[in-house]
C-alpha cells in the first residue's frame, strides 16, 4: 500500500523491493518503468523521424522509411504524414498510425504471424514465414514498431500468445504453453506424463513436420527417429519436443522480431513483469464489466447459489482493474473482451461462455485454467479467505496453475 500511495519510493529507499518483483503491484511496475524510459530519453540528442506514408501502403512505406534508422534514431519523436491528407501530426495521426499498423501486422498476406488454435485474438510468428522472402526484415521491422510503442507509450490492440510474451522475456515456454496452439497434442503430452506407457506407444525421439504438404522427420537427439520413447524417457521427449514446436520452429522469426525489439526495450528493462503484465504493458488495461461477465457464465458442478460460486463473486467485486485483467487473461488466454461483451467470448469452436467447473473436496491446490475452453476449474474450498487468495495467487503468478486440458 506504501508503495502504491508513492511509486517514488521506488527510485529511492526501496528499490531493493525491485529484487522482489512478485511483491510489487502492476501499477508500481509501470511507473518505476515509464520512469526508466524518460531518463534514458531525457539523456539521448532530441530528435524527430518524419514519414510520409500512403494509408493503403501503410506497412510496406513504414517499413522502407524506417528500416534503415539507426536505434538511436528511432527513440526520437515520430511525425507521422499520411500522403494526400491535410492533417497535423500533434499526437492524433500517429496514434491512428500505430492502430493502422497493428492491424497490418496480422494480415493474413504478409504471412508473418498465425491465430492461435484457442483463441481468435492472439497470434504468434509463422513457422513457414519464408513464403515471404522479406519475413526476417519484416520480423525485425515489427519488433521495432512494438518496442517504439512502449518507449513512447502508445497502447497497442495487438495480442500475441502467452508463450510469445515469454520469448520476449526471456523465459522459456513449457509444454502448458502447447495447449493454445495445439490442444490435441498438448492432452497427448498429459497423458504420456500422467500414465505408464510401457507397451503403450509407439513413438520414437522425434517429431514428423509438415511443411508446404511435405512431412518432415526431425529427430530431437542423434538417431532420434531409431530411439524409443520410455517411461525412462518420456519426460526428456516432452521437454524437447516442446522446444521444437515453441521455440526450434520458429527460431528465426523470434531472433529478427528480437533483435529489433531490444533496440529501443532493453531486455533487462523488462526483467520485473511477467508475460501477463507485459501484455497489460503493451496493450492496457481493459474495461471489464463484471455484471455482463457474471450475465454470460456458465457453471458445472456448481449453481449460481453454491457458496464457492458467491465467493468467487465477492472475491472478484474486490478485484482492482489490474487484478481483473489478469484473471479474464488466465481463464481466456488474452485480457481482450469481445466489443460485443462476453456473450461473444470465443473458444477453441467459436463461441465459448467464461466457464466455472467445479473440483470436487477442498484441496490446497491452485486454481486451473483451459484458455481453449474459457474453463477455470475451481476447487470446493472451505472458506472465502482460502478462495480468495489461491485465486490471487493463481491469476497473479501467471504461469502457475494450469491445468491438464
Amino acid at each position: 500500500a506504501l508503495l502504491r500511495a508513492n511509486s517514488e519510493l521506488l527510485e529511492r529507499s526501496f528499490c531493493v523491493a525491485l529484487k522482489y518483483p512478485h511483491a510489487i503491484d502492476f501499477d508500481n511496475k509501470k511507473t518505476h518503468f515509464r520512469a526508466l524510459l524518460r531518463r534514458r530519453r531525457s539523456s539521448g540528442p532530441a530528435s524527430t523521424i518524419r514519414i510520409h506514408v500512403r494509408r493503403e501502403q501503410v506497412f510496406e512505406d513504414s517499413y522502407h522509411q524506417l528500416r534503415l534508422r539507426m536505434p538511436e534514431e528511432m527513440k526520437g519523436r515520430l511525425h507521422v504524414q499520411f500522403v494526400g491528407e491535410e492533417g497535423i501530426d500533434v499526437g492524433g495521426v500517429t496514434r491512428e498510425w500505430y492502430a493502422i499498423l497493428a492491424r497490418k501486422i496480422f494480415d493474413a498476406n504478409y504471412a508473418l504471424f498465425v491465430r492461435s488454435a484457442a483463441k481468435s485474438a492472439t497470434y504468434q510468428p509463422n513457422r513457414l514465414s519464408c513464403i515471404n522472402e522479406d519475413h526476417l526484415g519484416f520480423f525485425r521491422f515489427v519488433g521495432r514498431i512494438i518496442g517504439k510503442a512502449i518507449f513512447d507509450g502508445q497502447l497497442l490492440d495487438a495480442y500475441f500468445t502467452r508463450s510469445f510474451y515469454k520469448h520476449i522475456l526471456g523465459i522459456k515456454p513449457s509444454y502448458h504453453d502447447i495447449e493454445a496452439i495445439d490442444p490435441d497434442f498438448y492432452k497427448s503430452l498429459v497423458w504420456i506424463l500422467e500414465n505408464d506407457i510401457t507397451d503403450v506407444l509407439d513413438l520414437t525421439m522425434s517429431s514428423e513436420e509438415d511443411e508446404f504438404g511435405q512431412t518432415r522427420v526431425v529427430e530431437l537427439v542423434p538417431g532420434g527417429r531409431d530411439v524409443p520413447v520410455t517411461e525412462a524417457n518420456k519426460v526428456k521427449y516432452v521437454q524437447l519436443v516442446t522446444d521444437l514446436r515453441m521455440t526450434k520452429a520458429i527460431e528465426p522469426q523470434i531472433s529478427a522480431f528480437l533483435q529489433g525489439f531490444y533496440e529501443l526495450i532493453e531486455k533487462d528493462e523488462l526483467s520485473m513483469f511477467n508475460e501477463l503484465e507485459l501484455e497489460l504493458l503493451m496493450s492496457g488495461l481493459p474495461d471489464i464489466d463484471v455484471a455482463d461477465l457474471k450475465a454470460n457464465i456458465e457453471y458445472s458442478g456448481y449453481t449460481a447459489s453454491s457458496a464457492q460460486i458467491n465467493w468467487f463473486w465477492r472475491s472478484v467485486s474486490q478485484m482492482e482493474r489490474d487484478d481483473l485483467a489478469r484473471l479474464i487473461m488466465f481463464v481466456t488466454g488474452t485480457s481482450k473482451v469481445p466489443l460485443e461483451g462476453f456473450a461473444n467470448l470465443q473458444g477453441m469452436n467459436g463461441v465459448q461462455k467464461f466457464q466455472i467447473h467445479r473440483v470436487a473436496g477442498d484441496s490446497v491446490r491452485l486454481p486451473s485454467a483451459h484458455t481453449c475452453f474459457n474453463q477455470l476449474d475451481l476447487p470446493e474450498y472451505s472458506s472465502f479467505d482460502k478462495l480468495n487468495e489461491r485465486l490471487l495467487f493463481a491469476i497473479r503468478e501467471g504461469s502457475e496453475g494450469f491445468g491438464f486440458g
